[in-house]
């Protein structure tokens, strides 16, 4: 489990590496940090602005000690997340940065595909699916769009590019879920909230 100072910690790294980045600094994480998250965990790391989605990277499967995949996540949601520009210098004073430790994925197994709707908690699981091609979505997605665990399914669906019935393909398509610690900045660089 990680405690809120430590949800700190990890917000301050996400945001120092952005910075470093921008500054075409070599970023070299402090020995103290590297100690404290040393473990192999899953991670997102999500950039907003007023709200609105900015860029978002991570890792499902555990790849990395925690502290590089941060590092790793947070340069690649601000320059790499195919579906917005680089960020820039400028607009790091208007960014408030989320960060999601996840647990290790687990394969739901039913006997019919319905019975994924009973076994799916919004609030508490993150999904993702896999099949003819994958998608993810953080546990928070669902409470925020106050979805049912069947349009959570069908919209982790949507995110793999497949349609929104494909996780009722028995066989071929097979659905995973996770839950994750969620770190959160109330406003740019200011108070860190523990949402999940």
């Amino acid at each position: 489990m990680i405690n809120l100072s430590q949800g700190k910690k990890l917000i301050k790294l996400a945001r120092d590496a952005i910075l470093a980045a921008l500054s075409n600094k070599e970023f070299e994480v402090s020995e103290a940090i590297k100690k404290e998250f040393s473990d192999v965990l899953g991670v997102f790391v999500t950039l907003n602005i007023s709200k609105e989605l900015r860029g978002c990277i991570g890792f499902p499967d555990g790849v990395y000690p925690l502290f590089e995949g941060v590092v790793k996540a947070a340069q690649s949601a601000a320059f790499s997340d195919p579906r917005f520009p680089s960020v820039s210098k400028e607009e790091m004073k208007d960014i408030s940065i989320e960060v999601s430790v996840l647990t290790k994925p687990e394969k739901i197994s039913v006997k019919k595909a319905e019975d994924y709707i009973k076994e799916v908690k919004v609030g508490r699981d993150g999904l993702i699916v896999r099949g003819y091609s994958s998608g993810l979505l953080l546990p928070q997605v669902a409470t925020e769009y106050k979805w049912d665990s069947e349009t959570f399914l069908s919209q982790t669906c949507v995110k793999a590019g497949m349609s929104a019935d494909s996780w009722k393909e028995l066989g071929k398509v097979e659905v995973y879920r996770f839950q994750s610690q969620v770190f959160s900045e109330k406003s740019p660089n200011g108070q860190v909230i523990k949402l999940l």
